[in-house]
């Protein structure tokens, strides 16, 4: 009997289910005390004073560009290579992303790449911690730093991730996750947007109500980006069984990394004064590999091994 190893599958237990049907009896369905709750969780969590609860990571890097003033008129630099919404998020706010080329070790934004990319209209950049190691925060803060610029962190894959001993969602201006099924930790749908700034956690909240600073007073353009107490249920325990699905993940990309040795396939790597939460454990084939890229996934799913291209086509090549 063939082995069946999914390329991603949501951790589900009874704690989670019952959590829901905690929530589902009480008749709160919506955003109430128990997104409340998880929020504070969170922020206690990432190490930052307000998490705000979305319905999902396109709505969290939306509300966080919105918060943070970007508009028509303004540039983003973001990478090249990351999952759609890093960049269509910066376009739903009227702004035009500019992208920025990747390391070639790490997949995540070069800083110096991105440096030639200001703009006088630049406002801000987003580095995405791709497939769960963090981008190089050092340099690219000093670059916000040095032009004014507001840095936005993309955590969608990196729960628990950390650079030099401080955890992703803490490390920028604002900090957005994904709780998609696939992720590291799930809500079903959900997303969060972390912040040490008063003030962009207030405007975070304004935009994700439909732009209400009192009930039915609507000062700005807003969206009902809000997350349910359901999702927050499973929040709720999904985070308390985070560190130990990463630290799951860590020793499985261990084994990977023993075991493919001497293979010719080249593993992750990993950068020094970070902890990787492998999102995804990413592998590259080198042009004298024996098989085509093709011919190599056709015969993992021949024996059951779940695999996938992320991502097929960088973002400066889309027909959008």
């Amino acid at each position: 009997m063939k082995v069946e190893i999914p390329i991603a599958r949501p951790l589900i237990g009874e704690e989670e289910i019952a959590a829901v049907d905690r929530v589902m009896r009480s008749g709160m369905l919506a955003q109430g005390s128990v997104v409340t709750e998880f929020e504070s969780r969170f922020a206690e969590y990432c190490g930052v004073r307000h998490a705000v609860g979305v319905n999902s990571g396109t709505a969290a890097l939306h509300a966080a560009l919105l918060a943070a003033g970007i508009g028509p008129g303004d540039s983003v630099i973001v990478p090249a290579f990351t999952f759609f919404a890093t960049a269509s998020s910066v376009s739903m706010c009227g702004a035009t992303p500019l992208f920025a080329d990747v390391e070639d070790q790490t997949f995540n934004i070069d800083p110096d790449s991105a440096e030639t990319l200001i703009r006088p209209d630049t406002r801000a950049v987003i580095g995405v911690h791709l497939f769960g190691q963090p981008f190089d925060l050092g340099a690219v803060r000093d670059l916000c730093d040095d032009r004014g610029l507001i840095l936005i962190e993309d955590a969608a894959q990196a729960h628990g991730a950390e650079y030099r001993g401080r955890r992703a969602g803490s490390l920028a201006d604002l900090g957005c996750f994904s709780f998609y099924p696939t992720k590291n930790m799930t809500t079903g749908e959900g997303g969060m947007v972390t912040t040490d700034d008063d003030a962009l956690a207030e405007r975070v909240r304004l935009f994700i109500n439909h732009g209400q600073s009192k009930k039915y007073l609507h000062s700005a353009i807003g969206y009902n980006y809000r997350m349910t107490n359901i999702g927050a249920a499973i929040g709720l325990v999904q985070l308390d069984r985070l560190e130990g699905f990463n630290e799951r993940r860590i020793h499985n990309a261990r084994y990977l990394d023993r075991h493919l040795a001497g293979t010719g396939l080249i593993t992750p790597y990993a950068a020094s004064g970070v902890r990787h939460v492998y999102h995804q454990y990413v592998v590259r084939l080198p042009v004298d590999y024996p098989l085509t890229r093709e011919a190599f996934m056709n015969a993992l799913a021949d024996r059951g091994i779940g695999t996938a291209i992320h991502y097929p086509i960088p973002l400066n090549r889309q027909p959008v």
